[in-house]
């Protein structure tokens, strides 16, 4: 007899830092829908540099018009919404600069976008980078493996997906 129902292998997706600065649980931002994990699982960078870099390999799926979100897919399916700051969807783009556009491909560490930490502050934003999984339910296993400081386009971590 035939077996048509081969479990599929899981894959791993390494994850590199989007931004230098403070690493942090995504528990511990200041946004219940981000820390609540109402959008997924994740984490997030308190930057000390406004340069912003995928934290994965994959294919850009949408640029926000207002540019303060970015979602990548992986080649394996993981969804990744690169966020940047809390509340900015109400600065219309000003304090951002976009680098990537839908349907490119990107490599885990490439430049993706500047935010311009000065104005954000002046805008009385909280500049933190959150980098939520938004298909949460197809992770096995999320790991970062640091803590407190971490420069942009380092390793930092992996997600296993079912």
């Amino acid at each position: 007899m035939l077996n048509f129902l081969k479990k599929k292998k899981s894959q791993t997706v390494g994850l590199v830092a989007p931004v230098s600065g403070h690493l942090v649980p995504i528990t511990e931002v200041n946004d219940p829908v981000f820390s609540t994990k109402m959008m997924g699982d994740g984490f997030a960078v308190i930057p000390a540099a406004g340069e912003v870099r995928s934290p994965v390999s994959g294919k850009i799926v949408s640029v926000f018009d207002t540019k303060h979100a970015i979602s990548i897919q992986t080649d394996n399916g993981l969804e990744v919404l690169v966020h940047l700051g809390i509340d900015t969807v109400e600065l219309k783009g000003a304090p951002f600069k976009v680098y990537v556009n839908e349907n490119d491909t990107i490599q885990a560490g490439d430049k993706i976008a500047d935010m311009d930490l000065s104005a954000l502050k002046a805008a009385g934003k909280d500049n933190s980078v959150m980098v939520i999984f938004t298909n949460s339910n197809s992770i096995l296993d999320f790991t970062i493996s640091t803590n407190g400081k971490v420069n942009a386009g380092n390793e930092i971590g992996k997600v296993e997906l079912k």
